[in-house]
């Protein structure tokens, strides 16, 4: 069964600003000559790595709302040059709204079970959340009405 990560996503405001900021990464990187890609570095390495990499997701928190997600494609740890241990997440660019739902901050990530995770808001079916406009969701999930 896989496993997930939980994050709070400091910056963006919107899960449209995350994916704006995701592009901006990918387009410097091409400018520099790079290969783009999109990750994420934490201090520590989740210790159970393996039940995460290739199946899991990152399940972003923005501003008090557990709303979006990536796929976790690799979990690679490295030293920095300051000679800290550091690990880089690989994710999937695609940024996949989820079911809102109200989130305490907390520091670092938890580990989230699939079946604790929300389900993904199927895009164009007009019975569904996904055609809400997100802040309307947000404000929906706070209220607990969603």
């Amino acid at each position: 069964m896989a496993l997930h990560l939980l994050k709070l996503c400091v910056g963006p405001a919107t899960i449209e600003d995350l994916e704006q900021r995701i592009a901006h990464y990918r387009d410097e990187a091409v400018l520099a000559g790079r290969e783009p890609s999109t990750t994420h570095v934490t201090r520590m390495v989740p210790k159970r790595a393996s039940a995460i990499a290739g199946q899991g997701s990152i399940y972003w928190v923005i501003k008090g709302t557990l709303c979006c997600r990536q796929a976790i494609t690799a979990i690679e740890p490295f030293t920095d040059s300051d000679g800290i241990g550091r690990c880089r997440l690989v994710l999937d660019p695609v940024v996949v709204p989820v079911n809102p739902r109200p989130c305490r901050p907390f520091q670092g990530w938890r580990y989230l079970t699939a079946r604790s995770a929300p389900a993904d808001l199927a895009m164009g079916r007009s019975d569904d959340l996904a055609d809400m406009p997100e802040s309307l969701r947000r404000e929906l999930s706070v209220l607990g009405l969603i």
